[in-house]
């Protein structure tokens, strides 16, 4: 198993009512793709979120996240939260939350809002 299985089912049940919506293996895991962008992925014992990168550097600073670097190359604007602090359904919302404000960004559909955090 590349990712966690209860991981992906609970983010399942949090996408289910999106209407647009579709899962794709890649990057050795579970991608999700909100209006044909990828938004979040499951993994083994973490999640990756495609965030707005002006909030990059505030929201690594919380324990349990951490840029995502790929064969040596940071990804601004993609964080990956680990599994210990998504333990409630709050915790694991507030990270989807975040990336679908800013999926609709980037699909023309939002504007990004200032967050004091």
């Amino acid at each position: 198993m590349a990712y966690s299985e209860s991981l992906a089912k609970r983010m399942r049940q949090a996408l289910a009512s999106l209407p647009d919506v579709a899962e794709k293996k890649m990057f050795g895991g579970l991608a999700f793709m909100v209006n044909g962008k990828m938004c979040l992925t499951v993994g083994p014992g973490r999640i990756m979120c495609r965030i707005d990168p002006g909030m990059q550097d505030a929201l690594v600073a919380r324990e349990g996240c951490s840029t995502v670097v790929m064969k040596g190359r940071v990804y601004r604007g993609y964080i990956h939260v680990s599994e210990a602090g998504l333990q409630n359904k709050a915790a694991l919302g507030y990270w989807i939350r975040l990336a679908l404000e800013y999926n609709k960004v980037l699909s023309g559909t939002g504007r990004p809002k200032k967050r004091p955090y």
